[in-house]
């Protein structure tokens, strides 16, 4: 068991090293990477149903959310929906986020290397 108070025989563990970030393979500058919220801010404005699913529900058999909207915005760890029939705006974590359907053609990044 560790002490909860600091004595001369108690040792100090050092900080993890810091290592800096290899540039071998990195992306060329100003190219996207397809990461999700990237995809998602390209398609913005497009109308699209938007499927997500909770681990812990707050009925039973309502661990689920379907939108019909467009997004707004989309961060790294969050989107921003509008629904199309109530303009009512959502603001979800990506993590609940399982896939988005479009009616349309989906803007993509450009796949030459």
């Amino acid at each position: 068991m560790m002490p909860y108070y600091w004595t001369p025989t108690t040792q100090q563990q050092m900080p993890p090293q810091v290592m800096p970030p290899q540039t071998t393979g990195a992306r060329p500058p100003g190219r996207e990477q397809s990461y999700i919220e990237n995809i998602l801010r390209l398609n913005r404005g497009k109308p699209a149903t938007f499927h997500f699913s909770f681990e812990h529900a707050v009925e039973q058999g309502k661990n689920t959310k379907t939108v019909r909207g467009v997004v707004e915005a989309a961060g790294r760890d969050h989107v921003i929906l509008r629904e199309l029939k109530s303009n009512h705006r959502f603001l979800f974590p990506m993590i609940y986020f399982d896939f988005a359907e479009y009616d349309e053609e989906m803007s993509y990044f450009n796949q030459n290397p």
